[in-house]
């Protein structure tokens, strides 16, 4: 995940719990304009926060895809090294669990 877009979203949760809390401190005893203005504050920073969170999982999904494809080239590419590789860490992984 990018910087800006961690920080983005970040923002957008902060706002989302403003606004969450000022709906709470608004329609304690009243339900008038003030409170229905708030809600709708708080529903439209939903909506924002849900789009931007669509779209931070759309853009890691295709980020592990090419992860994923730059692997399989690899593998492909070079299958002696990668089997090297699995046992190599077969072996790391064997030796610190009989540690243990």
């Amino acid at each position: 995940m990018s910087d800006v877009g961690t920080r983005t979203l970040i923002d957008d949760l902060r706002a989302l719990v403003a606004d969450a809390e000022a709906l709470v401190a608004v329609t304690a005893g009243d339900l008038s304009d003030r409170a229905q203005s708030a809600r709708q504050s708080a529903t439209d920073s939903v909506e924002t926060a849900r789009a931007r969170l669509a779209d931070l999982e759309a853009d890691l999904q295709k980020r592990a895809m090419a992860v994923k494809d730059d692997a399989t080239r690899y593998v492909h590419d070079n299958p002696w090294q990668s089997i090297g590789i699995a046992a190599a860490i077969g072996v790391v992984v064997g030796v610190l669990l009989g540690r243990r």
